[in-house]
């Protein structure tokens, strides 16, 4: 099998499972927003959102991959579908970045918390991330400097994007947005542990009162380890294609747009995957909502096999009553 359809293939897998997990994970927020109407849950469900159609974009350049050299995707074509890539990797970190403030805002002011953040302020930050999302997108498109000016496919993001463009990216967005991660996650870090030491301190008093209380772990730091978990996946995964990528600016020699494109790319799209399985995972309401889905399904399942089975045993009962009932008069005509 060749590269290019063996990287086809992969593709082909990262997309699906990409799609599939998100979709879940969608699904399963959406009816706990329609349970709870939390306000944090609309940003989960956007990052859902965001991830899914990243992996729809990318099952669209599959195609490319598997197809023959002699017959490439035209260039416009291409252009298109990579920016459509583009923006929603763009949506989706900054969906995270906008999680991560939101969990910062809850820690930090608990008590204004719910008249800051509402459902208005929330469509509007919804709203903003995919119109500057999609800004970030199609932003080489309007730009010549940032296009390649040569094409050769199969269709690939440096087939038509020149590395000045993730240059930019990287030096406006991605890493002032690092830095802000790290901030929100210390800055979150420090106030938890405050609230801990409060908490044990007040426990500490009841129980020298008479008092007698089981401790508690506060629920700031379960907000803090799973934004902990978001950043760090975040960051292992996009990290080193923007420092190669700013490499390949810098020293035009080295031709490391197959390392690029191959191995490392797939790795930042890859967060895509990760971020529902964390959530999946990391919190309790989406996997209690898990839960009941799949206690709904096997009961769908088991209620659907029941009728299937009542429908082709139906005709049989008749049958066998009515040679019962035969039996039964020929042994009274012995007797």
């Amino acid at each position: 099998m060749e590269s290019s359809s063996l990287f086809g293939v992969i593709l082909a897998v990262l997309a699906s499972l990409i799609i599939a997990a998100n979709a879940l994970v969608a699904m399963a927020v959406l009816s706990l927003i329609h349970k709870n109407d939390g306000i944090g849950l609309c940003f989960t469900l956007n990052l859902a959102v965001a991830d899914t159609f990243l992996g729809l974009a990318i099952s669209g350049l599959v195609s490319d991959q598997l197809s023959s050299p002699a017959r490439p995707t035209e260039k416009t074509l291409c252009s298109l579908r990579m920016a459509f890539v583009t923006s929603s990797a763009a949506a989706s970190v900054l969906t995270v970045m906008l999680i991560t403030f939101d969990r910062y805002l809850a820690i930090k002011q608990p008590l204004r918390y719910f008249q800051m953040m509402n459902g208005l302020v929330a469509g509007a930050c919804i709203a903003g991330l995919w119109l500057v999302s999609y800004l970030i997108g199609f932003l080489p498109l309007g730009i010549h400097v940032f296009q390649q000016t040569t094409y050769k496919g199969p269709c690939s993001f440096f087939a038509v994007f020149h590395p000045r463009f993730v240059l930019t990216v990287s030096c406006v967005g991605f890493f002032p947005a690092l830095l802000l991660f790290v901030f929100f996650y210390c800055d979150m870090l420090k106030i938890a542990s405050t609230h801990n030491q409060q908490i044990r301190k007040t426990e500490h008093t009841g129980a020298t009162a008479g008092a007698h209380r089981p401790p508690r772990t506060p629920s700031d730091f379960k907000a803090v380890r799973t934004v902990a978990i978001l950043i760090g996946s975040f960051t292992l995964s996009w990290t080193p294609f923007f420092i190669t990528s700013i490499v390949q600016v810098v020293c035009q020699e080295c031709n490391l747009y197959l390392v690029l494109e191959r191995y490392l790319w797939l790795l930042g799209v890859g967060n895509s995957l990760l971020n529902p399985l964390i959530y999946a995972y990391r919190q309790k309401e989406v996997r209690q909502q898990f839960s009941q889905m799949a206690l709904g399904m096997k009961k769908g399942l088991a209620a659907f096999l029941l009728l299937l089975s009542a429908r082709n045993g139906g005709p049989e009962r008749p049958r066998e009553s009515s040679c019962h009932i035969t039996t039964i008069s020929q042994s009274e005509l012995d007797g």
